[in-house]
């Protein structure tokens, strides 16, 4: 770690007095009041209410062609021994606080920049462990107390903090001017959230995403890995104070599983949560109970899981919630910040954005739909075990996305005869009854899928006129679930050519040299095991596998062969594509989309990206739109490696501006001493499969 070596001794001299006061004179949460939305940005989602809008509007659709890169800061995460293996993924969005900018690296070390130059002020580094959760490590950013607050070189030690949550499960406190660690918070300035924590096996826990605060309240949801197995960690909302790092509630999404045989996990918060600080509540979006895929061990409709749910900030008690899906077996756990807005001028509203591109309309003072809701039965068939909800709710709000596609509908993209040929027979013998056709012994289509619609870069909604901008996915996947007791079979069939003879040949020595306790060869046996071996290998290969032979342990990007342990299933699941790489679904395969909330209709939708040159096919994206009061919709995310800004009102791309590699973030915008700034972080995706980096770019007019 280090710091700003020009830290004043007036500073620590008021130290002891400074936390004896502010230990006594403790907020109540709820007293503080929402800062206006502004020309700054205080918080991840823009304000309290994650309406990702600024009020900046120096730039503008007549002088985007003067807007240029004016500074770029390194994080130097890349250079951390064995940094590639854990396969960092750089989604911060900075937050500002007078003219000071924070920011994450994926192994979440802060540091504070200059907003004017991008010149570090200081770094703090929490020294994760060299051994990493699996799956993609990320860090999405951090919140800042008191909100609202300048930070100042000359304020005493930690009356301004800076607060993150850590991929290895702690919460962190560090003082805004230097980032050294508050001492008197937790401990050393730590809390560990594992602590009180249901552990099953130690598995994937922690935080990606930055706690939320009100008042005095620090307030943490958790990453759980759902989808491994049952009796997974708890996915327990709790809330801290800010100055001690004291325990002051804890909230348990799956009340309901505390007395099951099998302890049902997860239910968790790891998105953003949203504040409304005048009312005093906060607004969860819950995720999927375990397991994603099946639900056979969790009958019922899993109260709280996939759900928004209101709880009052200073106690966790639970206000309201609703639930999106019911009994969800499609992994459409609520990705998404919800957006807090105003209703026609007139009621106090969130906007909740689904993986399904469903937009929910609710009051955020007690729930109730604005919308009528109507549930509307759904397909039934499941595997063996499995008990689906017979409705789901559907609510008279235009979706981001078609709720269905048309397996044999026309593609921007030209697909070579072969390939339409390789899509065709993947869709032939497939399930698919449209949206919430479930799991099964036979393979079904899980469509917009499990990385579709909103996913975590959420919405942007404008206040003067109740539009919601959000990017979307619509990623067809293929899902089977398979009897545990065939999991041999399906290992076999994953091993292809030289590998799967080597591995018979290998099996066939093992079993032989145990059969007869020594390593010399047994040639009669072993040939005899080989022939069997060789009949058994000579089985047909499920036709999914030979199309699509890239079978991942990776289910951040649709692949994935979980053991769903505790069930008697497992589950393989992958995206429908061609030859190429290419979804075999209809395009555009991501969009940007503008819904107009007060009266209830679309507004554009536009192909976002594009991963064939001249083609709008639209891309694969991660990360969020922003909204200006110039009228500028301003997005990257797409792997095209782009910065794109559309017409707020009519969808038209006015620029786009190539980036060194993809931005898979959110982008934000400030106004400093007459200047708006754009920043982006721009490290691409850990997903093992393209460039990355470590850097954060800011852009403004010449």
């Amino acid at each position: 770690m280090s710091y700003n070596r020009n830290t004043v001794l007036a500073r620590r001299i008021g130290l002891l007095a400074l936390m004896l006061k502010v230990a006594g004179c403790v907020l109540p949460a709820g007293a503080q009041t929402a800062p206006p939305v502004g020309e700054g940005w205080p918080t991840y989602g823009g304000d309290p209410g994650g309406t990702r809008f600024s009020q900046s509007s120096q730039i503008t659709r007549d002088n985007l062609d003067k807007l240029h890169p004016v500074w770029t800061f390194h994080t130097r995460a890349l250079e951390r021994p064995g940094a590639l293996k854990d396969m960092p993924s750089m989604e911060t969005t900075p937050v500002l606080s007078g003219d000071t900018l924070f920011i994450t690296s994926p192994f979440d070390e802060v540091f504070a920049l200059d907003a004017r130059t991008g010149a570090e002020r200081w770094h703090y580094d929490p020294k994760l462990p060299t051994l990493l959760p699996g799956g993609i490590v990320t860090s999405r950013g951090v919140a800042l107390w008191p909100l609202g607050t300048v930070v100042s070189q000359g304020s005493p030690f930690c009356s301004q903090r800076v607060f993150e949550g850590t991929v290895d499960g702690h919460l962190l406190s560090l003082d805004a001017g230097t980032g050294r660690p508050c001492k008197d918070f937790g401990e050393n300035g730590s809390v560990d959230l594992r602590a009180g924590i249901h552990f099953s096996n130690l598995t994937e826990f922690g935080m990606t995403s930055p706690p939320t605060i009100v008042g005095n309240v620090v307030i943490c949801g958790s990453t759980v890995a759902d989808n491994d197995r049952v009796d997974v960690e708890s996915g327990a909302v709790r809330g801290y104070d800010a100055v001690t790092g004291k325990q002051l509630w804890s909230w348990e999404p799956l009340a309901w599983a505390q007395s099951q045989k099998v302890r049902t996990g997860a239910g968790n918060t790891w998105s953003v949560i949203s504040a409304d600080p005048a009312l005093g509540l906060v607004y969860l979006p819950t995720g999927s109970a375990s397991t994603d895929l099946f639900g056979g061990t969790r009958p019922g409709d899993n109260r709280d899981a996939n759900s928004i749910v209101a709880l009052d900030a200073a106690t966790g008690k639970k206000v309201w919630a609703f639930q999106v899906v019911h009994h969800d077996v499609w992994d459409y756990d609520i990705a998404s910040e919800p957006v807090l807005f105003t209703w026609r001028g007139t009621t106090p509203a969130v906007a909740v954005t689904t993986k399904m591109g469903m937009i929910f309309l609710l009051d955020r003072r007690n729930g109730q739909p604005l919308v009528p809701v109507e549930e509307r039965p759904v397909p039934q068939g499941g595997a063996p075990g499995e008990q689906l909800s017979p409705t789901q709710p559907f609510q008279n709000v235009p979706s981001l996305i078609p709720l269905r596609f048309n397996l044999n509908a026309p593609s921007d993209y030209n697909r070579s005869s072969a390939d339409a040929e390789l899509c065709r027979k993947q869709f032939a013998d497939i399930r698919y009854e449209g949206l919430y056709t479930p799991p099964s012994l036979k393979e079904s289509i899980s469509y917009p899928g499990n990385l579709g619609g909103v996913n975590w870069g959420g919405a942007a909604l404008d206040p003067s006129t109740g539009v919601l901008y959000a990017n979307t996915n619509r990623l067809p996947s293929a899902v089977r679930l398979v009897p545990r007791h065939s999991m041999e079979i399906m290992f076999w069939d994953h091993l292809y050519g030289r590998q799967r003879w080597l591995a018979l040949f290998l099996l066939v020595y093992v079993i032989d040299a145990f059969r007869r306790r020594s390593l010399k060869p047994g040639w009669p046996m072993g040939a005899v095991v080989l022939l069997c071996a060789g009949v058994f290998a000579a089985k047909p290969i499920h036709d999914h596998f030979v199309l699509q032979p890239k079978i991942l342990i990776l289910d951040h990007f649709g692949w994935e062969h979980a053991h769903l342990n505790e069930t008697q299933y497992i589950v393989n699941r992958h995206p429908i594509n061609d030859s190429q790489g290419f979804s075999c679904a209809p395009t555009p395969w991501g969009s940007i989309a503008a819904v107009n909330l007060n009266t209830l209709a679309s507004v554009w939708e536009k192909p976002l990206g594009s991963m064939v040159p001249g083609i709008e096919t639209g891309a694969t994206n991660f990360g969020g739109p922003i909204v200006t009061a110039s009228g500028l919709v301003i997005t990257a995310a797409t792997e095209d490696a782009k910065l794109r800004i559309f017409d707020a009102a009519t969808g038209a791309e006015l620029r786009s501006i190539p980036l060194p590699m993809p931005a898979i973030a959110t982008p934000m915008t400030y106004t400093l001493d007459g200047r708006q700034y754009i920043v982006i972080s721009d490290g691409g995706h850990g997903d093992g499969e393209g460039p990355l980096g470590d850097s954060l770019m800011a852009f403004a007019i010449n």
